[in-house]
């Protein structure tokens, strides 16, 4: 139950927010040009992560922009840990964002929602 309440939570907290894109699909890192985006990102308007900024948010190619999975991170450089939402990812757009969030000093697990 507890499970599927997180799901639930994270359900709301899209109903009622914004997605912006702010990087979108092949576009360059704006502080490390070497890094293109696979897939567009942005962040949950109107929602607070532990950066301070908006809770992040990976969007990937499928029709149904639901909720698939979270990667939580851990970056050691920063010193700080996050949640990223994968909407609408198929499981190769998974394992391309699992792949960049465990890079450097980088570290990350991905958690698939469970299917209905």
């Amino acid at each position: 139950m507890a499970t599927s309440n997180f799901w639930l939570a994270l359900d709301q907290l899209m109903a009622t927010s914004e997605i912006v894109i702010d990087r979108p699909k092949g576009s360059a890192h704006p502080r490390y040009p070497d890094f293109i985006y696979p897939v567009d990102y942005g962040y949950l308007a109107n929602t607070r992560a532990m950066d301070g900024g908006g809770l992040d948010v990976w969007v990937g190619g499928l029709p149904d922009r639901r909720l698939t999975a979270v990667i939580c991170t851990v970056d050691l450089l920063k010193h700080d840990a996050e949640i990223k939402l994968l909407l609408g990812c198929s499981a190769a757009e998974q394992r391309v964002i699992l792949e960049l969030h465990n890079a450097d000093s980088q570290s990350g697990i991905l958690v698939e929602r469970p299917r209905p």
